[in-house]
């Protein structure tokens, strides 16, 4: 039977989102398992959020991250949005599987959601079972943990648990529970889903929150409306071209898995690029190559589109006025991205300044690269030793087919270094802080989720989430985690685990 504890031993805990109108939610407690285990806990990620992780045993931090008991404080509540998937509206999805139980403050003093994803059916579960699989969560612990190691803005994963409990899919898997933590859960779907209906009180109430909680400094503007939609679609920008600089494939960008707050958020079928192509898909539902590696810009920039229409009767009340102004906004995120693609691009290639041939310099390099197969991550890591003296040129090199096409962009390369007139040790660090060494790369994940699901062997997982949490270290030692693929354990497909 579910419980609550009676002592404030974890954190204290909030929900502001549950003070909303009840039609934005469904109020609800997670669904209890029968025997959960905990396998993994974020004693780093705890900690900014002021929980002690040695503060409890094991069993009890299994029994609160499985969501038989419920801290003192929470509100457990599944919210409610619609969304946009491969670019069919559905105007009611909601959470389906995942249970919103409150928000804490982290060390910096800014708001947290913890929800739990996998926790039982909610009035949103439509055909779904609300249940998890093993797979799928540690796919999620893993690679959203690496965003974050990697610098890029992300929801985070908190804690682990097995249920003692089998989910259905095409074959009879073991259930788990991911612990989920995210500035907050609001997405373009949420307004969505205000929208369809005509609640455009509710679309401004969602607004009016979003502003208090993620832009705060726009709530004495004239027009925050407005406001708020340049604000969103600037954080997108920037997000999707940091996807892009590590080669990071979302593969389900639908509007419900698109965050106003700027993390990446859902990790389905997502992927690291092995050898670069600017066509990747990598996940099973893609048949159309929607969510393709060079599509993301632009389908960031058709979901804040959709972000806009929900927006217009509060922007302006002349619809024809209103539509002038999210367009103008819209149309903004072209320029936006192509000056954040750049910078991030600049400093993998060492260079702090810019001119006007940058943008050519580096799209050379990645048609060489995409004529010759070359693998994303290695190549540009690769360049950072042969920023400093030119002595590790072979080394790149030998990655192309045609060389004397790689060392005359080379050349070309190294004029451009000279006239940064720095050392070369300040461009080759700039690299290396922006080339990782590790990424999460597909054949080692599944390797580490097959081990975990068919043995009960959770060491590889282990090993390779301990890698992951330093990308941008020097091998020592580690190389089997820098090396591409072998033809024979390349992953064409991921799965979304639904």
């Amino acid at each position: 039977m579910l419980t609550e504890i009676q002592e404030p031993i974890i954190c204290e805990f909030d929900n502001s989102y549950s003070r909303l109108p009840g039609h934005f939610f469904a109020r609800l407690m997670p669904t209890t398992v029968t025997s959960p285990n905990l396998i993994k806990l974020n004693f780093g990620l705890a900690k900014s959020l002021g929980i002690d992780p040695e503060g409890l045993s094991a069993e009890e931090w299994a029994t609160i991250f499985s969501g038989n008991r419920v801290p003192p404080g929470a509100d457990p509540i599944a919210l409610a949005y619609a969304g946009h998937q491969f670019g069919h509206f559905v105007p009611q999805l909601g959470d389906g599987r995942a249970i919103l139980i409150g928000e804490v403050k982290d060390a910096g003093g800014n708001l947290r959601d913890i929800q739990l994803k996998g926790s039982g059916l909610t009035p949103y579960s439509r055909q779904g079972d609300g249940r998890a699989a093993l797979g799928p969560v540690l796919r999620e612990y893993l690679v959203s943990e690496a965003m974050h190691a990697l610098g890029v803005p992300t929801t985070r994963a908190l804690a682990a648990v097995t249920t003692g409990e089998p989910v259905y899919r095409e074959t009879v898997l073991p259930g788990a529970v991911l612990t989920r933590v995210a500035s907050s859960h609001v997405r373009v779907g949420t307004f969505q889903y205000f929208a369809a209906r005509g609640d455009y009180d509710a679309v401004k109430q969602l607004a009016d929150y979003v502003i208090d909680r993620h832009y705060p400094n726009l709530k004495n503007m004239e027009y925050p409306y407005s406001s708020l939609l340049k604000a969103v679609t600037s954080r997108q920008a920037k997000l999707v071209a940091q996807w892009m600089r590590i080669g990071f494939i979302h593969g389900v960008m639908n509007t419900d898995n698109t965050s106003i707050s700027g993390e990446t958020i859902d990790f389905g079928p997502c992927a690291f690029m092995d050898k670069y192509d600017p066509d990747t898909v990598f996940s099973s539902i893609d048949n159309f190559g929607r969510y393709a590696y060079s599509n993301q810009p632009q389908i960031a920039q058709w979901n804040l589109m959709q972000l806009a229409q929900t927006l217009l009767p509060i922007i302006n009340p002349t619809s024809k006025r209103a539509a002038e102004i999210a367009r103008d906004i819209i149309k903004e995120f072209t320029e936006l991205y192509k000056d954040y693609w750049l910078e991030y691009m600049r400093r993998k290639i060492g260079l702090l300044s810019s001119e006007t041939k940058d943008l050519k310099l580096v799209q050379t390099l990645l048609d060489l690269m995409h004529q010759d197969g070359t693998d994303f991550t290695v190549t540009f890591r690769g360049l950072c030793d042969e920023a400093l003296d030119g002595n590790g040129i072979s080394n790149v090199r030998n990655l192309f087919r045609n060389s004397n096409l790689f060392d005359n962009w080379a050349k070309d390369w190294h004029s451009r270094l000279y006239r940064e007139s720095v050392p070369p040790s300040i461009s080759s660090d700039l690299m290396r802080r922006n080339n990782p060494t590790f990424i999460p790369r597909n054949h080692l994940v599944e390797n580490s989720l097959t081990a975990a699901i068919e043995e009960d062997d959770f060491e590889p997982f282990e090993k390779l989430f301990n890698v992951l949490m330093t990308p941008y270290s020097q091998p020592n030692g580690k190389s089997e985690f820098t090396k591409p693929p072998e033809p024979s354990d390349q992953i064409y497909q991921t799965f979304c685990g639904t």
